[in-house]
């Protein structure tokens, strides 16, 4: 059936998914199907994924007769913000978008080049893919469904870009994985790709060790973390044909008005600068503890790090700074005396960084109950001392 005449488009089932979006889908199964001849449990994905794409998808959102794939493809897609990144990282005019999935990341590619072609295995969402692109104007992306290996060696002519994201093969497998465990296997293709296009741009999951990415990849150039409010979302992977220099490691964490950036040259073998508790503190962002550039934050902003393993730091003036900022009111030895005299019966924030308890533990032991002004980190100082800092948010 074309998707143009798909049931789901009937304008009195579009009403419906429109009217229920904000009402809990588990509730809208136990009603009557108020329209027999289509599957009820296709309206009611339509509706639940329409929901999830509410924040993360606003442009698709706020459009009429979009047609949505299963919600798991809605919460695996690229959201918005993440997408108009990558968007930023190329430039030429023809992209070829190895993995399409939703599409999400082919529109905002497409934005920045004359022809993208969205390559898609399910011939079915391809077809989605394609008729929601006519509803976003997007005229200049080309939807082939197929393997896109296959796609891109029958249209013999070179790219300026390739865009991949590989999914994992086997969902049960350890948090530790690697590249040639995903499909696209891209460690074992990149001859293949390299022979269309001297360009390469790689998404991968915040789970993938930078190391072992590296170990794995050819001629990087670049490595982006892009984090979105604090969360690491992707990894992402530039790859130049023939390069051998120095990489590039970049973290981003797009914020709603703002956006925190910090760049280092992987295995600059930088030596942190250590000192004791002044009176500011400073927490990184979730992209600068992926990227392991703890020593590099010493080199760049005016602060000192509490100890080798203690990623945090301090200093006397406050700074603008790509993470969270405390004011320290007290530093405390870890001991019965101290926690009994400035933790009884009261609640704080606490967080943890090379300390051997962990925050639960230390909550039961103490009786402290979650929440309050009071912002607690226990970790170790550059005197191997196990401390407590007792503060005050700034940011």
């Amino acid at each position: 059936m074309k998707i143009t005449t798909h049931k789901i488009l009937n304008p009195e089932v579009q009403e419906y998914i429109y009217r229920n979006t904000n009402n809990a889908v588990s509730k809208l199964a136990l009603t009557k199907n108020p329209f027999p001849n289509i599957d009820f449990i296709l309206i009611l994905n339509q509706i639940e994924a329409r929901a999830k794409s509410k924040e993360k998808l606003s442009l698709w959102f706020n459009i009429r007769n979009i047609i949505y794939p299963s919600k798991i493809s809605i919460e695996q897609t690229s959201s918005e913000a993440t997408a108009q990144y990558k968007a930023s990282l190329v430039s030429g005019k023809s992209l070829i978008d190895m993995t399409g999935g939703f599409g999400v990341d082919s529109y905002y590619f497409s934005k920045k080049m004359k022809v993208v072609i969205h390559c898609e295995l399910d011939v079915a969402l391809s077809e989605i893919v394609s008729h929601n692109y006519r509803l976003l104007r997007a005229k200049n992306i080309l939807c082939k469904f197929g393997d896109s290996t296959t796609i891109l060696t029958s249209l013999n002519a070179n790219v300026d870009w390739i865009y991949i994201d590989p999914s994992r093969r086997n969902e049960n497998k350890g948090k530790v994985f690697m590249l040639a465990d995903c499909a696209p296997n891209v460690p074992s293709l990149l001859p293949t790709y390299f022979k269309y296009s001297k360009n390469i741009l790689i998404k991968t999951a915040p789970l993938l060790d930078i190391a072992a990415g590296l170990s794995e990849l050819q001629n990087v150039k670049e490595i982006h973390i892009v984090a979105v409010e604090n969360e690491v979302k992707e990894l992402l992977w530039v790859i130049e044909k023939n390069y051998s220099s120095t990489i590039s490691i970049k973290t981003i964490n797009l914020k709603k008005e703002s956006c925190q950036t910090f760049q280092f040259d992987y295995n600059s073998n930088v030596i942190a600068n250590l000192g004791c508790p002044k009176k500011y503190l400073y927490e990184p962002n979730s992209a600068i503890m992926k990227s392991g550039g703890f020593a590099e934050v010493t080199a760049q902003f005016p602060v000192e790090k509490l100890h080798q393993h203690s990623h945090l730091y301090t200093s006397d003036d406050l700074i603008d700074f790509p993470g969270r900022v405390f004011q320290i009111e007290n530093v405390i030895n870890y001991s019965k005396n101290e926690m009994r005299e400035h933790f009884s019966k009261q609640k704080a924030n606490i967080t943890t960084r090379n300390f051997p308890d962990a925050v639960e533990t230390i909550r039961n032991k103490w009786n402290i109950k979650d929440g309050g002004s009071r912002y607690c980190f226990f970790t170790t100082d550059m005197n191997n001392t196990k401390i407590v800092l007792l503060c005050t948010k700034i940011n």
